[in-house]
């Protein structure tokens, strides 16, 4: 079936009337007609009954028409969508590490997932470096960074949310029933440490002298396994906040460090390319959420 006859046969249905069809279409009655016999014979139906003055469809007509209304609106969307430059589709990768800041970039994305299905959402976890390397490379579009970090290099968004580090512990420990956690409470606990912030020596002012006295028993990439070893023994563990998750936290607490101690929350991308169609809108929309 070619869209220019669906287009003729909607006229007629629309017209009852082969004349004023052809009239409407600015082809001559002859023609018209020679093409609908010719699309009832490809479709081996009968598709109009024809009286004296007017044209009435079959069964099959009917379905025909509700048929070709979806198609020929579909075709006209589409190509308005190309004209008008608003077709959005692809893959937008995005690397992160654990962050309370994830939750207003997974809504951005979700948003543009349920408005665009034809886009895909790729997620990368791991650390800061990692993360930057992967950008580097061009294997992910952006990469979301905690911490203090030259950012010159890059385009970048700051995003409100802000990392408060703080301990993991057992409900039923001593250190629970404090509002705040302060370097002299960790002296000697064997503590489990993101391996990411103990490369930059995140804690190194924080605790200051009393370094040599701290029992760094392990380091983690990513929380989940941490906090099952924290549920399981005597261990502690340093995170962020927001990043107990619900199915395994029943047991344990977050306390914060006093003094606070906390980190921003950045999201970047390279300078100086011609970002993809998704890419520019879910720039556009997270710019947006910050408002």
């Amino acid at each position: 079936m070619e869209l220019r006859v669906l287009r003729y046969f909607l006229t007629v249905a629309q017209y009852q009337n082969m004349t004023k069809a052809a009239h409407e279409l600015l082809v001559s009655q002859p023609t018209l007609s020679k093409q609908l016999s010719d699309l009832e014979t490809e479709l081996g139906a009968k598709l109009f009954t024809r009286g004296h003055r007017q044209i009435t469809l079959t069964q099959e007509g009917e379905y025909l028409r509700t048929r070709a209304r979806e198609i020929v609106q579909l075709v006209d969307q589409t190509a308005a969508n190309i004209q008008s430059d608003q077709v959005i589709t692809g893959r937008l990768s995005i690397g992160a590490g654990e962050s309370v800041g994830m939750k207003r970039i997974m809504k951005v994305v979700s948003e543009i997932i349920q408005a665009y299905p034809d886009v895909k959402i790729h997620l990368i976890s791991g650390n800061a470096d990692e993360m930057e390397t992967a950008l580097k490379h061009g294997t992910i579009d952006f990469a979301v960074l905690m911490g203090k970090r030259d950012l010159k290099k890059y385009n970048y968004l700051n995003l409100p949310e802000v990392n408060t580090w703080g301990l993991v512990i057992k409900k039923n420990d001593p250190l629970a029933t404090k509002d705040v956690i302060t370097p002299s409470d960790l002296i000697g606990l064997p503590l489990l440490v993101s391996e990411q912030a103990l490369e930059e020596h995140t804690f190194q002012e924080w605790w200051g002298n009393l370094d040599e006295k701290m029992n760094i028993i392990g380091t983690f990439t990513l929380v989940f396994n941490a906090q099952l070893m924290v549920n399981q023994g005597n261990t502690y563990m340093i995170i962020f906040d927001h990043l107990i998750n619900n199915s395994n936290s029943n047991n344990l607490v977050f306390r914060p460090l006093s003094p606070a101690l906390t980190e921003p929350t950045n999201i970047i991308w390279k300078k100086n390319i011609v970002q993809s169609k998704v890419a520019q809108l879910f720039i556009k929309r997270l710019t947006a959420s910050l408002n």
